[in-house]
């Protein structure tokens, strides 16, 4: 990278007194600008302030000052680069979108050394620190709260001896002590309550957004920061954050000794107040997943409740307060500054030709799950530029929300696609939620929330509607609105359990006011597929919508041709999803009186 021979002396400067220090955060300040040619300030994690190598509680501490504080430099422009040599995809990112005429390729590179250079530049955006506790793993969670509401930075106990005076801070709050569970038994609860009074009651915080953000609880020690790089983008939004368990008839594994059910209450509390703020206005994103160790069965934990049964759990609890879920959040580099590309409403190409029935088995590929950020960010890149892509009919599941989040990757993904590349949405549709548990009267927020970026993105299909229950007529005139060309099913059972002996439950294939509906079902390899075929007993034509999650386009052509080869009288024709859904709505429509599909 090119460095400038000014910034270089700024930053050999930063150091010398204090009063210099923050003649020279004046000076950081005036250089930023507003335009597409302004600098690109680049800050690398490498290793702990302290000089101890990544994987340490000094290293944690850093990353969380570092993410802090970017939140706030990001704030009003996108400023700040955050590249971990850790992790390869920020570089990889960074060198894409500053090429082929994307947004950031006018960038002028300017290396940021360390956090003193970091604290400069942010300027007078910093207004203070704030100091967590580490004796009460939550109050990391309150700090950033806190730091997002009233520009601070997030320090743990030793960086604020190193650093508070040195950068002549004021201390927004100093947790320390103040939480020892004589409210509810529970210091990490009244932690949490206490937030809520002080900062969400009152409205400081975002009513769009609340994140779920694994605490310190076993990550410091262990320097896993994972949990701590989306920190930026919480901050910029002044989201609540927390991390509670949704069950309430077993204790947590971090806070053993609460009176069961703490945990939900409180979890219901924030809950509630984010809908008093939001309630008849807009829908709130919760980004972040619950902590696996703590509240689901692992090995270190022996809970009663399995991984997808606390998903489900989650989803039963957050939907009727209009909340949907962002899943996986963790390790995603860089929101604040993602989140301000450009966007240009993208539009799909369409299949030219009305398709004729045969006589065939039309099966649609949809490529999942990419609901969440973490996917479209680590995941999906590696897939993308697999030399199968183009090949096979592939639907990806995209959740056309996160243009919030990540516009620039969605704005690479669709225009790099093929034509045999077509984006529809995937867990519930413009983010995750059970539309079951949506209270009746804000099914038409709901409509209004998905139309938006369903039109943003050009989808017309909804092939991933994750429910607990098969779909009222209710939830089906609200899909219509903004799913008019396809509805598919994944109704999972009603007591949580992650699978039934048959598969799960089957939907009813119909056509609803000219929308297919239709069952989503999966398809991870070619004798799971081959079983769903069996069950056609040989009827022609006959119509399947596998999915596959987190596999290559290889994988897909390989499946496919290995299912052909196991069921050759079944004729298997691998379709896009207009041309699936086209098709079952014509010979749905010619045999209303068949009963399946």
């Amino acid at each position: 990278m090119k460095r400038i021979r000014t910034t270089a002396r700024i930053l050999a400067a930063i150091v010398a007194t204090t009063a210099v220090h923050w003649a020279l955060r004046a000076q950081t300040e005036e250089k930023i600008e507003t335009a597409d040619h302004a600098p690109l300030y680049v800050y690398t994690i490498n290793s702990g302030v302290m000089g101890k190598p990544m994987g340490t509680a000094e290293s944690y501490d850093e990353v969380m000052a570092a993410e802090t504080l970017q939140g706030l430099i990001n704030r009003d422009s996108p400023v700040l680069y955050v590249i971990s040599t850790a992790n390869p995809r920020t570089r990889y990112w960074l060198d894409l979108l500053r090429r082929d005429g994307r947004w950031l390729e006018a960038r002028e590179i300017r290396e940021v050394k360390d956090l003193d250079a970091l604290a400069a530049l942010a300027g007078p955006r910093l207004r203070g620190a704030v100091i967590w506790d580490p004796a009460v793993p939550a109050t990391v969670n309150v700090a950033t709260t806190i730091a997002g509401v009233c520009d601070g930075v997030v320090l743990s106990p030793e960086l604020a001896d190193r650093f508070v005076k040195r950068w002549n801070l004021s201390v927004i709050r100093d947790l320390r002590g103040m939480f020892t569970g004589a409210e509810t038994g529970s210091a990490k609860n009244d932690a949490y309550r206490w937030a809520i009074r002080e900062y969400l009651q009152r409205g400081l915080c975002s009513s769009r957004m609340i994140c779920l953000f694994q605490d310190s609880w076993n990550s410091r020690a262990a320097g896993d920061t994972t949990y701590v790089i989306p920190r930026d983008w919480a901050v910029k939004r002044r989201a609540f954050v927390f991390d509670l368990s949704p069950w309430d008839d077993e204790k947590p594994m971090d806070d053993p000794a609460q009176k069961l059910g703490t945990d939900l209450e409180t979890y219901k509390a924030i809950l509630a107040e984010t809908f008093v703020q939001s309630a008849g206005k807009h829908l709130t994103e919760m980004a972040g997943f619950f902590h696996f160790e703590k509240y689901s069965k692992t090995r270190e934990h022996e809970s009663s409740h399995g991984d997808i049964a606390t998903e489900f759990r989650t989803q039963k609890i957050i939907s009727p307060y209009n909340v949907y879920q962002n899943t996986l959040a963790a390790g995603c580099y860089n929101q604040s500054l993602h989140s301000q590309a450009p966007w240009q409403p993208h539009k799909q190409p369409r299949p030219e030709k009305k398709p004729a029935l045969e006589n065939k088995t039309y099966i649609c590929i949809f490529m999942g799950d990419y609901d969440s950020v973490l996917p479209i960010y680590e995941f999906l890149p590696k897939f993308w530029d697999n030399p199968g892509r183009g090949k096979l009919p592939l639907t990806w599941g995209v959740n056309p929300n996160l243009i919030e989040t990540y516009p620039d990757l969605l704005a690479y993904f669709f225009g790099t696609a093929s034509a045999a590349d077509t984006f529809a949405s995937d867990a519930g549709a413009a983010g995750y939620i059970h539309p079951s548990r949506i209270q009746k009267q804000y099914l038409p927020l709901f409509v209004e929330h998905n139309r938006h970026f369903f039109q943003q993105t050009d989808m017309t299909i909804a092939p991933m509607v994750i429910d607990v229950e098969q779909p009222s007529e209710d939830v089906k005139n609200a899909y219509l609105q903004f799913a008019p060309d396809g509805f598919g099913t994944d109704v999972q059972p009603a007591d949580y359990a992650p699978y039934v002996a048959d598969g799960f439950p089957a939907s009813q294939w119909h056509v609803w006011k000219g929308m297919p509906v239709t069952q989503l079902t999966p398809g991870q390899d070619a004798n799971v597929m081959a079983g769903a075929l069996e069950k056609d007993g040989g009827r022609l034509p006959a119509f399947h919508l596998f999915r596959i999650v987190w596999e290559s386009p290889d994988y897909a052509m390989q499946t496919v041709a290995a299912l052909r080869h196991k069921c050759p009288a079944a004729n298997v024709e691998a379709v896009d999803p207009y041309t699936f859904f086209t098709l079952f709505k014509q010979w749905k429509t010619a045999n209303a009186g068949q009963p399946g599909k």
